[in-house]
């Protein structure tokens, strides 16, 4: 089966709002074995939206539509389903008591508007809302299937996972898609091809596996996917692949799919009972909000510090100002003392620090914007890594912090 993802609203088309409903999607089409063959987006406009459902089922078995229920003047996208399969609205029973629901519970009265999100398109199969008050709805005509949700991500993500692909799985496609994406760090996607060899070694033509390789500034995804009768078979096929790319770059692999390297180092930490400190200059932060995303990081982070200016490494690390003065707060041995100091100020296991220059102001002679020192210290003394990360300010700070946690992931394996 093949889909098409319509997304509406002006503004997903003036770049106002990112379209992340349509990645959700296709992703969660695919794992039912549904090809998402296209992806439509169009405007608050009655006939370029009629215009996109027409298109679609004519090329797609399956159409996914999204956005536009909403209660106010510019929400169409039910008038323009009702003139599309020329029917009108009714009154479903089942979403106006989700909407006195809801209205309930933030102690809010159920207005006409409010009301007016309980109508739906005669003869659709409506599908339950139950984040927000617009349902959406199914249509089954000529063995094809026209779907409706909102746009809100949350309510779309709860209707795709309740209702959507239960239905898909149900239907048996005939096929089975896998993927599995392993994650890399701390290499390029040039280097990790090279790492990798002969395509073809790794990935026989028989074996009906393949493999993409997707970069972002602070590491390579290598997204492996096998199409087969069975789900088992294509995960068969998967495996056998991993084992030989993790047999050449296993190092590089510090988690798989939707794995976070936060997550990762935190787990890591939790089952060798580490306790951990962190000192950071040039990332601001930025290390200390990712391990504190991950659920129960209090169980192995024990304190940060945001040391921005030299009196702050003074004060709050003791990092000494000959140091300071001889070398520069971004220098090797500064990263170091920092680390250090930050291992010493809590008495925790492990600490980790960074210094550097995020630009695009603060270059001098020999140390460019773009220049890191990641340092690190545990019982047995303390070191520093040198990076140079270029000159967007935003990504420094990215890639400095994921050389940080992988710094700290490696010397727990002892790599």
């Amino acid at each position: 089966m093949t889909a098409e993802i319509i997304s509406i609203g002006d503004e997903l088309l003036i770049g106002q709002v990112i379209n992340t409903n349509q990645a959700y999607i296709a992703r969660r089409l695919n794992e039912t074995g549904v090809t998402v063959a296209a992806m439509t987006t169009v405007g608050d406009d009655m006939d370029a939206i009629v215009a996109a459902f027409r298109t679609a089922l004519s090329r797609c078995d399956v159409v996914t539509v999204t956005g536009g229920l909403g209660p106010t003047h510019d929400d169409i996208t039910r008038s323009a389903v009702c003139s599309f399969f020329g029917t009108d609205l009714v009154e479903d029973a089942d979403a106006l008591k989700n909407v006195e629901r809801l209205f309930q519970g933030w102690n809010l009265p159920v207005t006409k508007v409010n009301r007016e999100q309980a109508l739906v398109p005669r003869g659709c199969t409506v599908i339950p809302n139950s984040n927000g008050t617009a349902p959406g709805y199914f249509f089954e005509r000529d063995g094809k299937v026209f779907i409706v949700m909102p746009g809100v991500p949350f309510e779309m993500k709860g209707m795709m996972d309740q209702t959507v692909v239960p239905y898909f799985i149900a239907k048996e496609p005939g096929q089975a898609v896998v993927h599995r994406t392993l994650r890399t760090t701390g290499i390029g996607e040039s280097m990790l091809a090279e790492h990798l060899g002969e395509i073809t070694e790794i990935i026989p033509p028989a074996e009906q596996v393949t493999l993409a390789f997707l970069p972002s500034p602070t590491g390579v995804r290598l997204r492996l996917s096998a199409v087969a009768k069975d789900r088992a078979t294509a995960e068969s096929r998967i495996a056998a692949v991993e084992a030989r790319i993790r047999a050449k770059a296993e190092k590089f692999i510090y988690g798989v799919d939707d794995d976070e390297l936060e997550a990762v180092v935190g787990e890591m930490l939790r089952k060798a009972k580490l306790k951990l400190a962190v000192a950071e200059s040039c990332t601001g932060g930025l290390i200390l909000d990712r391990l504190t995303d991950v659920p129960g990081s209090s169980d192995y982070l024990e304190r940060g510090f945001i040391v921005y200016s030299n009196e702050s490494k003074l004060q709050e690390l003791g990092v000494p100002q000959d140091l300071l003065a001889k070398h520069g707060a971004v220098s090797e041995e500064v990263a170091r003392a920092m680390a250090y100091g930050a291992r010493r100020a809590t008495g925790t296991d492990i600490a980790l620090s960074t210094t550097g220059i995020a630009g695009p102001a603060g270059a001098t002679p020999g140390k460019p914007v773009g220049l890191v020192f990641v340092g690190y210290a545990d019982k047995a003394g303390s070191l520093a890594l040198k990076f140079n990360f270029g000159l967007d300010r935003r990504r420094t700070k990215e890639r400095a912090a994921q050389a940080a946690l992988e710094l700290l992931r490696r010397k727990l394996l002892k790599l």
